[in-house]
């Protein structure tokens, strides 16, 4: 399911200077651990730099001197930030997604020319870069992990992922050259002591300066963000997953569906719909599994119950056992959530019933289903702030008939016209 990191955001667009003798005020995002007080890496005359959330750099106080620096864009050519005179100070990039930076710095002398002390240029080879997941968000991760492989193998860098110790079990064995750890671990581990660099994915709502994300994510889709955030290519890809346990679960052919989901505006809200959708798949032969982790969720008088005639395997069992039952299943049925990112990663076909997201939020199925007939696609819409603690956000039409159109007005004939569709192609394909 979508996740936000809200981030508090500079309205400069240039880096600041502070103080070499008090700590640099960072806006961070607070689902991650925050970067070293100090850069990690040495360079001549005492100073310090890294790339841990932008570029950073501390010039000490040198008797008879001021310092002059440049930070360049390599790609681009753009000089991003330019000062002289500085006596001592803390210089931090305001953009803290990839950038191949190269820095220059001059010592200053009065009555004599700038002496070049220091070019650097920004290169991963070799280096410990951390990249920050924020925890609690199955899917997001599961969207995100094929573009931190991507960067281990673009940059030739020593990657370290930080993330929830639910979903680590899924990856370890899939992307060995990789390191998992949790947030915790991060910290207790000092890891950021050491670290070259440091970028943090997220859906970060109010960045409008874009000082998180290069492009909001609402324009390029849930999944591809983080190859923005971490300069790589965006084609998409499932993440690789592994599981102790491959084997069937069950001998019979049957389908895995998922209902639930954290706000009501993600669910599939027509009242008749998985009623005449799992009547259908019993009348083809199909057990339907639901494997939700909660049999019914919601707040105050809305409550959703899992569809009666399912087989109930909710609760809180591990996702590697999820992934198997999703693994042999003949296709997955849900909404816009993890477990549909899960089925993905899992091979399993995906018949996505969507309305608040426009399809390039997620990963392409050629078996989402959408009404373009309704109000649709409000979460991609940017003049709309999503409402994580309104469980019953509808922002164009709340408290109206209207509300939940987008999915209300999905009916059990469409979703089954879909699933006529990915039949046809099973059959095809097995002949």
């Amino acid at each position: 399911m979508p996740a936000t990191s809200d981030t508090p955001t500079t309205s400069e667009n240039t880096p600041q200077t502070s103080s070499a003798q008090t700590a640099p005020v960072q806006a961070q995002p607070q689902p991650y651990p925050l970067p070293w007080e100090t850069p990690t890496q040495q360079a001549p005359h005492g100073i310090t730099f890294d790339f841990n959330a932008g570029c950073r750099m501390r010039l000490p106080a040198e008797a008879g001197c001021t310092w002059h620096i440049r930070l360049k864009d390599m790609d681009t050519g753009n000089v991003l930030f330019e000062q002289s005179g500085i006596a001592e100070g803390f210089v931090m990039s305001s953009k803290r997604w990839f950038i191949r930076f190269q820095i220059d710095v001059w010592k200053e002398r009065t009555g004599t020319p700038e002496e070049l002390v220091f070019s650097y240029k920004y290169d991963a080879t070799g280096k410990t870069v951390l990249i920050q997941f924020p925890i609690g968000t199955l899917g997001d991760t599961l969207a995100w992990m094929p573009y931190a492989a991507r960067f281990t193998e673009q940059r030739g860098a020593h990657v370290i992922c930080a993330l929830s110790n639910l979903i680590r079990p899924l990856f370890e064995a899939a992307y060995p050259h990789i390191r998992f750890v949790t947030h915790e671990e991060v910290v207790e581990q000092k890891l950021a002591q050491t670290v070259y660099a440091t970028y943090n994915i997220g859906l970060f709502f109010d960045d409008t300066a874009c000082d998180w994300q290069p492009t909001d994510f609402r324009f390029v889709g849930l999944h591809k963000t983080a190859a923005y955030i971490l300069g790589v290519s965006p084609a998409e890809e499932p993440a690789k997953i592994t599981f102790p346990d491959e084997g069937r679960p069950i001998a019979e052919p049957y389908v895995c569906i998922a209902v639930q989901a954290s706000s009501q505006c993600k669910y599939w809200n027509n009242p008749t719909g998985w009623a005449e959708v799992i009547a259908w798949l019993k009348g083809q032969g199909y057990r339907v599994v639901c494997i939700d982790q909660k049999p019914v969720h919601g707040t105050g008088i809305v409550w959703n119950h899992i569809p009666h005639g399912v087989e109930d395997l909710t609760g809180n069992h591990p996702l590697v056992e999820r992934a198997r039952w999703m693994k042999h299943a003949a296709f997955f049925i849900g909404n816009s959530s993890g477990l549909a990112w899960l089925a993905w990663s899992a091979g399993t076909p995906i018949v996505m019933i969507s309305g608040f997201t426009h399809p390039t939020n997620e990963f392409e199925t050629p078996y989402r289903v959408i009404n373009w007939h309704t109000c649709n696609s409000c979460w991609n819409d940017p003049k709309l702030r999503f409402d994580h603690h309104d469980f019953l956000w509808c922002p164009r039409h709340a408290n109206t008939p209207r509300q939940f159109e987008c999915t209300r007005l999905i009916t059990g004939a469409q979703v089954i016209g879909k699933l006529k569709l990915l039949q046809a192609g099973l059959t095809s394909n097995s002949v």
